[in-house]
């Protein structure tokens, strides 16, 4: 403001058995990690420098809880600003060289509040405590160090307005009263707020402008949901715009925007293959400064020659790791570095681009040895209408894709659905691989950054060729001979959930097992409880998803609660009692279906949480449960 043959004759047929049970006993004889190495709070994370450069701040935990620590560069000890013990903070930031702002819910009701507190521990404040009021951050206005832009949905639940904000004061003045079908906001360089997005007729996407904020907004450009320009910040003379679009093409590319007259100026990037997901700039010396997309790793595009420079020599530096830029003071030559790769949670570091020299500040989970830990694969196979589906398999540590051979196995599906798995460290994947598993994890049709094409497959595809994405990847795993077909589970959260639950509808064989964490049974019911906020984008989602009325035979075959009469693989459900997403009664459907039927089902409700378990405790109890689950059904 992310296929191999064997020639089974006799002389080789011992052969290929005899390396099928060393590959194995590599991969069982593996050490065993400790559950809660993988899922305890990181030791110090989130780190970030003061605009001025001379201090830095991070979250550790302070009674199990992530807090805000401030630690002045140089000095070794720190300063802990912040006390919370309910809940963990969700995320902060420096508002001006003196004052830290952060992000807390309660039980993970999602109705975020923001709280002030001073670099010294003092003058903490919640500004934005409302009940059942969600704050969104607008503009942090770097060059206004006492005020920002926010957004409340304290005058109906359903919409938010924009508000300037006194961080000190907690003094609040309405920019503009939100007419119901805004949906975003967008300020220029200098603080005003000069743009909204809104959704017009449910379905088309409308950008609106004005010049000053003394005019109304006017639309300027209107396009149906399914292609739109996507505004990332104004130029550097607060003229036009900057944005992602994918107009007129299948993927989305970066582009000036006359935004007065809602024309595309010029392409300044795209990538044939993949959508570009983000623009940055600096704010100092008033350029672009690079572009990323995601292939199977991270990719950039630099628009930039010192951005560029920077990064080659950070690689120099850290050649074995993926880099991110997590923060910089306000000369832009001091930076926080932040490094990971598909074995390790990585480390922080202190930049400083003048010197082009490195200081390590902190490794994110040191207890964690990245060489005791998995590789992750990038594959690709084919669904059976020909689609090219990309995913990722790890497999537990030692085993390659030649070596690998009759593996337990998870599928893990991930949520959404309008997302997508990345190359990175995932805890979930490498407590699995540890355990001698195999992880299968695909981004099926409908997941981002493939272009609308991929995307528009999936639409009223839940249930449907969605989930014949995720099965043919099972089968892909079993015909390479990777994954034992008797031992097969699948685990998925959200969407995942969701998919979990109608893989073993639909494919009631092919599954040992099934772990199902906050995800949807019923579509009719799900729709009924979304929250009040989402309430502006049903017809989107009843063009995404499908309408209740009018796609009713298709939701009652594709609500896994109204059959689950043809589940009878063994289930795991795990639920938020707080969920805004997914509502509890999602889970309580399907458990007591099963239950009446007798099938196997066990089920953990925390009541302190809402969409995943972020408290340390619960996210050990769940973990522990999937484990001994996961090892009854598909370890053997």
């Amino acid at each position: 403001m992310k296929s191999f043959k064997f020639l089974l004759t006799a002389g080789t047929f011992v052969m290929i058995i005899l390396f099928d049970l060393l590959s194995n006993q590599s991969a069982m004889a593996q050490k065993q990690i400790p559950l809660e190495d993988f899922f305890k709070n990181p030791e110090k994370t989130g780190y970030q420098i003061s605009p001025d450069g001379k201090y830095y701040s991070y979250m550790a935990p302070y009674e199990s809880r992530m807090n805000i620590f401030v630690q002045q560069i140089g000095k070794d000890k720190a300063v802990r600003l912040t006390g919370e013990t309910d809940r963990d903070i969700a995320g902060y930031y420096w508002a001006n060289k003196d004052r830290i702002l952060y992000l807390k819910d309660n039980g993970g009701d999602e109705n975020f509040a923001i709280y002030g507190v001073d670099k010294d521990g003092k003058n903490l404040k919640c500004l934005t405590c409302f009940e059942g009021v969600r704050t969104q951050i607008i503009d942090d206005l770097k060059d206004i160090p006492d005020e920002m832009i926010i957004s409340l949905n304290q005058r109906n639940p359903m919409v938010f307005d924009p508000y300037r904000l006194n961080i000190k004061t907690g003094e609040m003045k309405m920019l503009a009263e939100n007419p119901g079908n805004i949906q975003g906001w967008m300020t220029d360089h200098a603080g005003k707020l000069r743009v909204a997005i809104a959704i017009v007729d449910g379905i088309n996407t409308q950008i609106q402008y004005r010049d000053t904020e003394d005019q109304e907004f006017r639309p300027v450009l209107t396009t149906n949901f399914k292609e739109s320009v996507s505004p990332e910040f104004f130029d550097f003379d607060n003229k036009h715009i900057y944005a992602t679009s994918n107009l007129g093409r299948d993927k989305s590319v970066v582009v000036k925007f006359d935004v007065a007259n809602g024309k595309e100026m010029e392409v300044l990037y795209e990538n044939t293959r993949y959508d570009v997901s983000s623009v940055f700039y600096s704010r100092k010396r008033k350029v672009l400064t690079s572009a990323s997309f995601v292939s199977w790793k991270r990719e950039r595009h630099f628009f930039d020659q010192q951005t560029k420079t920077m990064f080659e020599n950070l690689y120099k530096h850290l050649p074995n790791y993926e880099i991110g830029i997590s923060s910089s003071d306000d000369d832009e030559n001091m930076f926080i570095i932040r490094t990971y790769s598909d074995r390790s949670l990585g480390a922080y570091y202190l930049y400083d681009f003048s010197k082009n020299q490195l200081t390590k500040i902190h490794d994110v989970s040191p207890w964690l040895d990245e060489n005791e830990m998995a590789s992750v694969f990038p594959i690709e196979y084919e669904a059976r209408d020909g689609l090219m589906i990309p995913g990722y398999l790890t497999l537990p540590k030692g085993l390659t894709m030649e070596s690998a051979r009759n593996l337990p196995v998870v599928i893990n599906p991930h949520g959404g659905p309008w997302a997508r798995d990345n190359w990175g460290f995932n805890p979930e994947v490498q407590f699995l691989a540890n355990r001698g598993y195999a992880v299968l994890q695909m981004n099926f049709r409908g997941s981002t950054g493939y272009g609308r094409e991929f995307l528009e497959k999936s639409f009223k595809q839940w249930g449907l060729n969605m989930q014949n994405d995720i099965t043919d990847g099972v089968y892909w795993l079993i015909n390479k001979g990777i994954a034992d077909k008797n031992r097969i589970a699948i685990y998925g959260a959200s969407y995942g959930g969701y998919a979990t639950l109608q893989g073993v509808v639909v494919t009631p064989t092919l599954y040992a097992a099934a772990v199902n964490y906050v995800g949807v049974s019923n579509l009719f019911t799900f729709m009924q409880t979304i929250p009040p906020y989402w309430k502006p984008m049903l017809d989107m989602m009843y063009e995404m998803v499908g309408n209740p009325e009018a796609d009713s035979v298709q939701f009652r075959a594709t609500s896994p609660a109204l059959n689950a009469h043809k589940i009878m693989t063994p289930l795991f459900v795990a639920q938020g009692a707080n969920d805004p997403r997914v509502n509890k009664a999602e889970s309580d459907q399907i458990v007591e279906a099963l239950r009446k039927r007798g099938v196997e089902v066990e089920y953990m409700v925390k009541d302190n949480e809402g969409h995943g378990f972020a408290n340390e405790e619960n996210r050990f109890d769940f973990y522990r449960a999937m484990e001994k689950f996961l090892a009854e059904h598909i370890k053997k």
